[in-house]
């Protein structure tokens, strides 16, 4: 071994001396080795250029091993492959097949199955299937790549018709199929399939568990995990996933501490498992617990934060984040952070994030700049939201994008300008879908454009590409709700096939507050109350609607039955930022240490509004304690 090794290590030929090496002489004298010849050296500088574009390709550095297969003047079957290997892992799929299909190409059914695996990679299945049908050799490695492209395109029949073709088939070409069944939900024959194969490794087995746990199937899986005789870290991952899926999360915590070795997914899927079950508190005990954290572990917690309204929460692990430093934020992240913003109104904040964006890769992703956009727009800056929409080229807005901006016209009563803007999305060849219909529908309602609103409905009727859903139910009684037209609000609920939601005949009921119209309104109350009867603000707004019919004494029935059935209304709440501290008012509020003052203030403008003839409406106005005394009065 040491001889070849020195061989090895020492044979180099000089083009300018035309000599071999010392070492091989000696050792042709010595040893009777016969001296390499000509093609000897010739194959010794090939394969040290296919070293170095191997190397190259690795390093990422695609165009300089491109340079030096452009040098070679001899290239051998291991060359080609290489490169055309190389050009694939960077998605260069064009220039792959630009080389693999140049007449002096050298190929080979490793080169084939490259080629086959570069379309397969990019999900372009009929290129595949093209290119696999002429294959000239097919190896077992070529029949599992195509087995695969077609389960992950979800074509498991094909996939089924190439495995049963096979001559030979290994392990790796059974799991391949099982796996497309699994993705497709066919887990009974993944099963059978599973019983049949000959010999079976963890990815077998760990597949099998997946998919029985995907399909609520757990208590099956667990006992197929139980018989494994072998499990990795991927299998007990798939097993804790199957009970947190399922709302088990008992079991799926207890499986968990008996783990043997945790890795980073271990973590997260435990997190994701406590959060996805409304479990937020267990999940930060595991997220503190954890001995590291990637982007992933931060970015979920951060979601289930702003998932459950808990904003403040959110931007302080986003905080720890940048402070921790071992995990760089990624589009999610953004994402979530800028809906946090969103959520609290807060525009310094959001500032800081768009900051830390724009110095990162994630500036110019639509994702990105629609939460960015979104954020602006809620924390009040619509001209800054409509800048961020006019910066991203034309060619890059998504239908995300446009959405996003008609829903930001829509927030601020803009009307016209979310029409003017849904046009030109038409014009521009992008169609609208259902998201798009309900920010239009708002914009329409909120600035009083109710013709316009019912020609876009009935548009969106004629549409057989969009299914109907609720939000575009609710759009459409709120906009006739708006303008007073509430019979023809109430005769639409009437006519809908299917059982109207609570807030449908929620937007009625407070159409009904808005205009006074006591008959419709008693007719909604009653349908939000026999649907969600514990809901106290039903019995405020038919409260509200009896005081401005000056109806006390039902009025009061209303708040006592509320009283009765011990329903409370949240107080309103509100925050004003100001020299970097954020201040909270609640309704009647008196905590705040310059309360005194406040109030003070604020009666000085209701008189400075009295005196400017303001007369304001307290018919809408009733008291918590709204008394006998009222009813007395009234009779």
């Amino acid at each position: 071994m040491q001889l070849l090794s020195k061989i090895s290590n020492s044979l180099f030929y000089s083009r300018k001396t035309n000599k071999l090496p010392l070492i091989l002489c000696n050792l042709y004298h010595s040893s009777k080795i016969p001296v390499p010849n000509r093609d000897c050296i010739r194959n010794s500088d090939i394969a040290r250029s296919n070293w170095l574009i191997t190397r190259l390709s690795r390093e990422g550095n695609i165009h300089d091993a491109r340079q030096v297969f452009d040098k070679m003047p001899e290239r051998d079957v291991v060359t080609w492959t290489t490169l055309i290997s190389g050009y694939i892992k960077f998605g260069l799929i064009v220039e792959a097949r630009s080389l693999f299909d140049r007449v002096d190409a050298i190929k080979d059914v490793v080169t084939w199955t490259a080629m086959l695996s570069g379309y397969v990679r990019l999900r372009r299945i009929q290129e595949a299937e093209r290119l696999f049908e002429v294959m000239p050799v097919k190896n077992v490695v070529s029949w599992n790549t195509m087995i695969d492209g077609y389960g992950q395109n979800r074509e498991v029949d094909k996939a089924i018709e190439v495995f049963e073709r096979m001559h030979e088939r290994n392990v790796v070409s059974w799991n391949a199929v099982i796996a497309a069944l699994v993705q497709c939900g066919r887990v009974e024959e993944a099963r059978r399939r599973f019983d049949e194969l000959p010999q079976r490794d963890v990815i077998s087995w760990t597949t099998m568990v997946m998919g029985l746990a995907r399909s609520g199937r757990v208590d099956e899986a667990r006992k197929v995990f139980d018989r494994m005789p072998e499990r990795n870290v991927v299998s007990w991952n798939a097993m804790v996933t199957g009970y947190a899926k399922n709302m088990r999360l008992d079991e799926a915590f207890d499986l968990f501490e008996r783990m043997p070795e945790r890795n980073l997914s271990s973590w997260n899927t435990m997190i994701t498992g406590f959060i996805q079950n409304g479990e937020l508190a267990r999940a930060r005990k595991v997220f503190n617990e954890m001995p590291e954290k990637n982007v992933v572990s931060w970015t979920t917690m951060i979601t289930g934060y702003v998932q459950k309204g808990e904003s403040e929460s959110a931007l302080k692990v986003f905080v720890e984040m940048m402070k921790d430093g071992g995990a760089k934020p990624n589009e999610g992240t953004f994402v979530n952070v800028l809906g946090a913003c969103s959520d609290l109104a807060g525009l310094g904040e959001g500032q800081q994030v768009h900051m830390l964006i724009s110095k990162s890769v994630h500036q110019d992703t639509t994702f990105v700049a629609s939460a960015l956009l979104n954020m602006y727009s809620k924390c009040g800056e619509l001209s800054i939201a409509r800048k961020i929409f006019d910066d991203v080229v034309i060619g890059q807005r998504d239908l995300v994008l446009w959405n996003s901006m008609i829903a930001a016209y829509a927030h601020h009563g803009c009307g016209m300008e979310a029409i003017e803007l849904f046009e030109d999305m038409q014009g521009l060849g992008f169609k609208p879908n259902d998201v798009s219909y309900v920010g239009l529908l708002n914009a329409c309602s909120h600035a009083g454009l109710v013709d316009e609103g019912l020609d876009y409905f009935d548009e969106l009727g004629r549409d057989n590409s969009i299914q109907l859903r609720e939000d575009h139910h609710a759009c459409l009684v709120d906009l006739c709700g708006r303008a007073g037209r509430l019979k023809e609000a109430y005769d639409y609920i009437k006519q809908l096939g299917t059982k109207a939601s609570s807030s449908i005949w929620g937007g009625l009921l407070a159409g009904c507050n808005a205009h006074g119209d006591l008959e419709i309104g008693k007719l909604a109350a009653k349908e939000l109350e026999n649907d969600d009867p514990e809901n106290a603000g039903t019995y405020l707004l038919l409260s509200n609607i009896y005081a401005s019919g000056r109806k006390w004494r039902e009025a009061s029935r209303v708040r006592l039955k509320m009283k009765e059935k011990g329903l409370k209304k949240q107080p309103g709440c509100s925050w004003i930022e100001v020299g970097n501290r954020v201040h909270v008012f609640l309704a009647r509020d008196k905590s705040h240490y310059q309360s005194n003052l406040i109030y003070s203030l604020v009666h000085d403008i209701h008189a400075e509004m009295k005196k400017a003839g303001h007369v304001p409406n307290n018919d809408f106005v009733v008291e918590e304690d709204f008394s006998s005394t009222q009813l007395t009065k009234a009779s």
